[in-house]
């Protein structure tokens, strides 16, 4: 047998190290990967454990933002109840103050109504009153008799007559101020069928419409105050009654028909106290 060159072992030797090498470079790539694996996956199970607790913490901010922003808008809606409760409150108080205010207005134009049909119907019953003393016969060196029913003409004859006018147009104005329109309205209605000539009639005329607009019945106010117009187109009622008609028009809702009304009374009737106010309503609307 013969003997192999040492450079041939040598040779054989260096390639059964380089197997072993190889083995072991393959073992260890086979070590390093497992252990990468291990690692990836810790790390992987720590950030999924991160990220849950920043999620759960996130929710529960999310659910505190929630329940303050509800506590917020109690705390909104509480404060709105207060707001509207006072501004309620203010309300009835100055609707009080304005019924009180309409009252004494009314009361008092009432006063000063009364006050001056009184002296328009006084001029006439002055007449009737001095009749009997300039045509009664008296005696030389006597004097005129008075207080005798018997020599009294027929004009001073009737001065009750008068009398039971003025009380039976006080009686529905008395109603008129106690609110109680209805009877105001039925008092009116016959004072003016009963003393159709009677110089308080068109202010009694004028009464049964002012009534009929204190009852909401604007219809039937257009209506008596258009008949205190026609009746009467000479009073000085007129003028308060196309103001009446006005507000009644513009109370069911006809604006411009409240404005003609009003632009009217300002043309026929400019310096009375009902065309002062029909301007004021006419710039105001």
């Amino acid at each position: 047998m013969m003997r192999q060159p040492f450079p041939r072992r040598l040779r054989l030797l260096a390639a059964a190290l380089a197997a072993l090498g190889v083995a072991h470079a393959a073992s260890a790539a086979l070590f390093d990967d497992e252990e990468a694996r291990k690692r990836i996956d810790a790390t992987n199970a720590r950030l999924a454990q991160v990220q849950k607790q920043l999620e759960d913490r996130i929710a529960g901010l999310e659910s505190q933002m929630k329940n303050q922003g509800l506590i917020d808008l109690f705390r909104e809606v509480e404060l709105i109840k207060a707001d509207i409760a006072r501004l309620r409150g203010q309300t009835e108080v100055l609707t009080h103050e304005l019924e009180q205010s309409q009252k004494r207005q009314r009361d008092l134009y009432v006063d000063l109504d009364s006050r001056l049909r009184k002296l328009e119907a006084a001029p006439a019953a002055a007449p009737a009153a001095a009749a009997p003393a300039a045509d009664a016969p008296v005696a030389p060196g006597a004097a005129p008799a008075a207080g005798v029913a018997g020599a009294l003409p027929p004009a001073a004859a009737a001065a009750p007559g008068a009398a039971g006018e003025q009380r039976s147009y006080d009686a529905a104005l008395d109603q008129f101020k106690g609110g109680n329109y209805a009877a105001a309205i039925a008092g009116f209605q016959g004072f003016v069928k009963a003393y159709p000539k009677s110089p308080l009639a068109p202010s009694a005329q004028y009464w049964v419409g002012n009534a009929q607009f204190a009852q909401k019945d604007y219809r039937g106010a257009i209506a008596s105050q258009r008949q205190l117009i026609a009746g009467y187109p000479d009073s000085q009622k007129v003028p308060d009654a196309l103001l009446n008609i006005g507000s009644s028009q513009f109370e069911l809702g006809d604006a411009a028909g409240a404005r003609r009304t009003l632009q009217e009374l300002v043309a026929k009737h400019p310096t009375s106290d009902a065309a002062a106010k029909a301007r004021q309503r006419l710039a105001a609307r």
